[in-house]
């Protein structure tokens, strides 16, 4: 069973370049499902049946774990058995009966254009961190980057020049994005006069610490959760919040999926389809909320 294990994971390595976090849950996934078919004495891959797949699901909701994440190794469990029949591993594929967790349909969150505006305004400018915050939160809402990507860009990736960075997403895949006239003012303004104050020695990181080394993701997010505090901003704020007020502001302007695919880096129309239905929402209670019969 794990000789399979490692031949899913050098696939999804050479093959599909996916990044190291995304093969380290795959990995759990999946070891976690071969755990519990060593549980119910399955030693074969080729002998699961799609019951025995319910039943891990079942097991999983027992246990606590929401619709959402059962969902995600659900779907990593049906890549695993793709690759299985594919090389011929495999006959039949257990997964092709078993449908998805029901309520993994919530919906990502969206803040307001006045929330949007009191976080950008948050920071203290006339210093070195407040300036190199202000720069950050503004990149991020004009482009809509994930976390991982606005931490990992390297000055020469940005240019401010033309107005546009090269992002590294999903699968070391690139993709430019445009940058809005406002992101581009402050972060020039944050090279100019705070990055040098920051980057002690030579960093080709864009955004660094206190120390000149590049921040990581926890340290994005507890950077974002002190200003919403300090904004007095009462609901939650996550670093992922602005891509999404990005994306949500950007349809509810006139913008194309398309486009909006592209900008996003998402790899299947579908998943960027999610925002009409938040701006569908939107609609709905704004509806409810003004109109006499609502």
């Amino acid at each position: 069973m794990e000789r399979y294990l490692d031949l899913f994971i050098n696939y999804l390595i050479v093959e599909k370049g996916l990044s190291n976090n995304t093969i380290d849950a795959y990995s759990r996934d999946l070891l976690g499902f071969i755990n519990h078919l060593s549980e119910i004495k399955i030693s074969d891959v080729g002998a699961v049946a799609p019951l025995d797949i319910v039943k891990y699901i079942g097991k999983l909701r027992d246990s606590g774990i929401s619709p959402r994440s059962s969902a995600r190794k659900l779907t990593t469990i049906r890549m695993f058995y793709r690759f299985l029949n594919a090389e011929g591993y495999t006959k039949d594929n257990p997964t092709l009966l078993v449908e998805l967790p029901k309520g993994i349909s919530r919906l990502p969150k969206a803040i307001s254009l006045e929330m949007v505006d009191m976080l950008l305004a948050a920071p203290d400018t006339k210093k070195p961190l407040g300036l190199r915050d202000k720069a950050m939160f503004e990149l991020l809402y004009a482009t809509g980057l994930r976390v991982s990507e606005l931490v990992s860009l390297k000055v020469g990736d940005v240019n401010l020049d033309v107005g546009y960075l090269m992002a590294y997403g999903k699968g070391s895949k690139e993709r430019i994005v445009p940058i809005g006239e406002s992101a581009q003012i402050w972060v020039k303004d944050y090279i100019l006069n705070a990055r040098s104050r920051l980057c002690k020695g030579h960093s080709e990181c864009l955004f660094t610490n206190r120390s000149g080394k590049g921040l990581s993701r926890q340290g994005f997010w507890k950077i974002i959760k002190s200003y919403a505090r300090r904004a007095k901003i009462n609901i939650s704020i996550t670093p992922h919040t602005l891509r999404h007020s990005f994306a949500t502001h950007l349809l509810e302007r006139g913008a194309d999926l398309r486009s909006l695919q592209m900008m996003l880096g998402h790899a299947d129309i579908s998943t960027t389809q999610i925002y009409t239905h938040v701006t569908t929402a939107r609609l709905k209670e704004i509806h409810k909320k003004y109109h006499p019969r609502g």
